[in-house]
């Protein structure tokens, strides 16, 4: 799988598309908003005398969510500016995404996205203007990788990508005396269960651990001293990479598949051959590769639970929730219409995309039953780091 080519929303304003089905992705945003004030407030403190903030958002992706947490940034360094009475510094505003990524929809929302900021800059009393203090523009290519010039960023940001891997994991294998690298052997399944071999959940977390360092590498050199980092991504908060939380919309998701193979609809072959380019990494693994990295302190790590439709959680409560067939089977739809929102474009290629309605009835079916006796959640890692140094 070419995952730079197929990791991208469904585009457009359909009822499949990332726009009509990123409430999760929005609810994560929203989760992080606390961490993400604190570190500007502390990045603004530090810097007393900046005039100009170089601003980075990481998988902006498209739709609704493009501009959201630019414009909670923006929001959070004018009340700042007007707390502290100081003037608002030039804003350099960078959206990163893949190539495939749909920045064309994004450019169309920025006069919207002028005129908001330009209103919330007179209502605390600054001059208007928006243009010649905020200075947008779009950086297409990975994150694992250098995006940026030296030391050009103050303040970076990445909401619900971090989780997404640079490639699907392979293997080593022994092949005459010399280790080889050869496909998972995962039969059945789409990511890493209980089931799978122990070689498959140690290939999944070293290349999360691989890609995570080079996105901190390249991140080190685009940061100044000082600068900060806050990141949000689905984790897990046990170290069994295995746990519901973590993985269990995939186990469903092979489930559908399976049985769409057991029908003769597609073929099984290309099921045990898929493997999701993702990994729900635990806090434990980032501290490691934080520390092995060597450039960045943790000034703050939570691990906080949502449900399947981005809700937050009240953890004395939650276990409790009782649906009705109705409600379960309708939370089901939503559900998978939020997952197939951001898989079905890695799912094609392979299966094809005749089968993608078939594939995601029988999904939503599954997870609504699933919903009915159990109440599934995923773990969201919000991470808040400082650029030693």
């Amino acid at each position: 799988m070419e995952v730079m080519r197929v990791l991208h929303m469904n585009k457009g304003n359909g009822e499949t598309s990332y726009a009509k089905n990123s409430t999760v992705q929005s609810n994560i945003i929203s989760l992080g908003r606390r961490v993400m004030d604190e570190a500007l407030k502390k990045l603004m403190m530090r810097n007393s005398e900046i005039s100009s903030i170089g601003i980075a958002d990481l998988g902006c992706s498209s739709g609704p969510n493009s501009l959201l947490s630019i414009s909670n940034i923006i929001d959070t360094i004018h009340n700042l500016c007007a707390d502290l009475e100081r003037p608002v510094p030039e804003l350099t505003v960078s959206l990163n995404d893949l190539p495939s990524n749909d920045f064309n929809y994004i450019f169309a929302s920025l006069p919207e996205f002028y005129d908001r900021i330009n209103n919330n800059k007179e209502s605390l009393g600054f001059c208007r203007g928006g243009g010649e203090s905020c200075f947008v523009s779009a950086v297409p290519g990975s994150f694992y990788g250098r995006l940026f010039p030296r030391r050009s960023l103050h303040f970076v940001h990445s909401s619900s990508s971090l989780h997404w891997l640079s490639q699907v994991p392979c293997r080593e294998a022994e092949k005459e005396d010399r280790a080889i690298t050869a496909d998972l052997d995962n039969m059945g399944k789409i990511y890493i269960s209980k089931t799978s071999p122990k070689s498959a959940h140690k290939a999944y977390a070293l290349q999360f651990q691989t890609d995570f360092l080079v996105f901190l590498r390249s991140r080190s050199e685009e940061l100044v001293p000082g600068g900060r980092m806050v990141l949000s991504f689905l984790g897990r908060s046990s170290l069994d990479p295995t746990t519901e939380e973590s993985c269990y919309q995939w186990e469903l998701l092979a489930q559908a598949l399976m049985s769409m193979a057991k029908e003769g609809i597609i073929e099984e072959e290309k099921i045990d051959a898929f493997n999701a380019p993702y990994y729900a990494a635990s806090s434990e693994e980032l501290k490691m590769v934080i520390e092995k990295e060597g450039s960045f302190s943790i000034d703050r790590l939570e691990i906080s639970p949502v449900d399947w439709e981005g809700g937050s959680i009240c953890e004395e409560s939650y276990d409790l929730v009782v649906r009705s067939k109705p409600e379960a089977l309708a939370s089901g739809r939503r559900v998978a219409n939020t997952i197939r929102a951001v898989v079905e474009p890695m799912l094609e290629p392979t299966f094809g995309e005749n089968v993608m309605d078939e594939l995601f009835e029988r999904y939503a079916k599954i997870v609504g039953e699933y919903f009915y006796v159990s109440s599934p959640r995923y773990a969201i890692v919000i991470v808040s780091l400082v650029r030693t140094g």
